[in-house]
């Protein structure tokens, strides 16, 4: 991979500046303060952005690189990929992601992954590595390279760390040791007492026998409910029955008025049939007097003819008797009759008043047998009338409660005290299930705060279970990370650390002069040097500029085991603390042992006055 051509628009303290850049080394020269240091970080942010997060930092990249006085913060960077694709990227610093166009026509800006916290991740995806993994390899600053005889101990452990882990920053040996403290001081395990695990274990130990009758207790609390629930349907249930019984009840008593009516009129009617019998009494009465008078009369009569003819039988031989019983009996007749007309004269006026009364009576009869007929009439209109709103009513109650428990009919059959007698058991009842149900209610209440202090230790304990959970699973996570330590250390102890210790063998050589030829990585991870006589010694005997050497070089070499692509190398001031032999010999390294493109920023002209002395080809700018 080369980068060909670089835009600063803005960016920092650089603005409007164009940079082409070459194969091999590229020396960017600049004053302190100039933007070197800046002209380097906008490289790696157009591959990889700027981060808003201040990542521990008193202030974030993207604030740090923010121009103040405009609005503009935005660059390009071209580059040719080892398969020959070129690729122009246009990146507006104020958004996330970039606009990628291939080959100088096609837009790919969206065949990348998005990452929503860092944006399109196509350089890593091209490369195969990321922003950490850049700058611990192929990004080398000032800070990192020094000659101080105190840091000597500190790089030799960065390479044993690079050998041994591929990071220079990954001690195995102290990455497992941190992973067992952290096991020990985060998590604890069968042999501690006083770790999390171990302080946990004995409070859900505590806890769970404090709450062994917390199911007793609810399942007490369920059956309650269960009660007040039953209980709660039969009082809804006799409410109801009470309600129709009322209901029924309120009919009965309309119905017995009613029927009150209707015995009334049945008295009157009665009484009607009385007065009609009592007027056809006196008619018969009056009818057998005229009989009466008129039997007298003809029974005196017929005496009076019995008597003639006896005497007339008597003396009819004798003409004397015979004409004086006939004389006598002409007066007697004549007496009879003289009477007669004197009674009929005497009686016609009570007969007239007979009459009389005999056609009121009869009138009264008349009068009385149509009431009668009125008051059967209206009897019948009543009872139509009870029948007709008794069904009504029962069948609107049917209708209302048609999957009431007990038999409407029935109850349409009770009557009136019948009916208040059983309102009175119900509502009886009604009240045994409202006590019921307060005394249910007190027992709940009596029982609640136990249960709510039990649910309270239940939240607790379901609490530490899950940091309990938590804990193990850290603690797994932690086991886990030191078995694949262990395997990717040994992966890389049998498959990468040879080539590096090769690699190493060889640069040893040449920065030595073949001095020293072989280096080795024994099995306490110390660096070894093998002595012309064969003898070893350890790598933090030689010389500093020689470590520091080593360093680099092993970290260039790092990028062949990580990337198939040959990553430019950025190097900020790396060489300030080198000698000119020193300088020279790792110039040479650079340029003859690598095939990456190589960026040296600088302050100081020493780089280029070597080059130009030792006749290597480089590409020279300032800023």
């Amino acid at each position: 991979m080369k980068i060909q051509k670089l835009k600063i628009n803005s960016f920092g303290k650089l603005e409007n500046k164009e940079i082409e850049l070459k194969e091999k080394i590229n020396i960017i020269y600049g004053e302190n303060e100039s933007g070197k240091s800046t002209l380097l970080k906008f490289i790696t942010g157009m591959f990889y952005g700027l981060s808003k997060n201040k990542n521990g930092k008193e202030i974030s990249d993207y604030d740090k690189y923010k121009p103040w006085k405009k609005d503009e913060y935005s660059g390009k960077i071209d580059y040719q990929l080892d398969n020959g694709e070129v690729y122009e990227i246009f990146r507006d610093f104020h958004k996330k992601n970039p606009q990628i166009i291939l080959n100088g026509t096609e837009d790919i800006s969206k065949q990348f992954a998005i990452d929503k916290n860092k944006g399109n991740e196509f350089f890593k995806e091209q490369t195969n590595i990321d922003e950490s993994v850049f700058f611990h390899t192929a990004g080398v600053m000032q800070e990192e390279i020094k000659l101080d005889k105190t840091e000597q101990n500190g790089l030799i452990q960065k390479i044993t760390n690079l050998i041994s882990s591929g990071d220079d920053s990954i001690s195995f040996k102290k990455s497992i040791e941190k992973l067992n403290k952290k096991l020990i001081e985060e998590v604890g395990t069968n042999r501690t007492t006083d770790r999390p695990i171990n302080i946990l274990e004995e409070k859900i130990k505590n806890l769970k026998e404090n709450t062994n009758n917390i199911e007793e207790l609810n399942k007490t609390l369920l059956e309650i409910d269960e009660s007040k629930n039953k209980l709660i349907q039969e009082i809804n249930k006799k409410e109801k029955e009470i309600n129709i019984l009322k209901k029924i009840k309120q009919e009965k008593e309309i119905e017995n008025i009613e029927n009150e009516k209707l015995k009334i009129n049945k008295n009157l009617e009665k009484e009607i049939d009385q007065k009609i019998e009592e007027n056809k009494n006196k008619l018969n009465l009056i009818k057998e007097e005229k009989i009466k008078i008129n039997k007298k009369n003809n029974i005196i009569l017929g005496i009076l003819f019995f008597f003639i003819m006896i005497f007339c039988i008597i003396f009819r031989k004798n003409n004397m008797m015979l004409f004086s019983v006939i004389l006598l009996t002409t007066f007697i007749l004549f007496i009879f009759i003289f009477q007669k007309i004197k009674i009929n004269k005497k009686n016609k006026s009570n007969i007239e008043k007979i009459t009389q009364e005999k056609n009121k009576i009869k009138n009264e009869i008349y009068l009385l047998e149509e009431n009668k007929n009125n008051k059967i009439q209206e009897n019948k209109k009543i009872e139509n009338e009870i029948y007709q709103k008794i069904t009504e009513e029962k069948n609107k109650i049917k209708n209302n409660e048609i999957d009431y428990f007990f038999e409407l009919d029935n109850l349409f059959e009770l009557n009136l005290i019948e009916i208040n007698q059983k309102i009175e058991i119900e509502e009886n009842k009604y009240q045994e299930f409202k006590i019921k149900l307060h005394t249910l209610e007190l027992d709940k209440k009596n029982i609640e705060p136990f249960v709510e202090k039990q649910i309270e230790q239940n939240e607790n304990l379901n609490y530490l279970l899950e940091e309990q959970k938590e804990i193990i699973q850290l603690g797994n996570a932690i086991n886990l990370a030191k078995n694949e330590l262990e395997n990717a250390y040994h992966e890389m102890k049998n498959e990468i650390t040879p080539k590096f210790t090769q690699q190493l063998s060889y640069l040893i050589q040449k920065i030595t002069n073949e001095k020293y030829q072989v280096l080795k990585l024994n099995d306490e991870n110390n660096l070894m040097i093998e002595l012309e006589d064969g003898s070893y010694k350890n790598a933090r005997d030689l010389s500093i500029g020689t470590i520091d050497q080593m360093y680099l070089s092993l970290r260039l070499s790092a990028l062949e085991e990580i990337t198939k692509e040959k990553i430019p190398i950025l190097l900020d001031e790396a060489f300030c603390f080198y000698d000119e032999k020193r300088l020279e010999n790792i110039l040479k390294i650079l340029y003859n042992s690598y095939d990456n493109q190589i960026i040296i920023f600088t302050c100081t002209k020493r780089e280029k006055e070597l080059l130009d002395k030792i006749q290597l080809e480089y590409n020279y700018k300032e800023i």
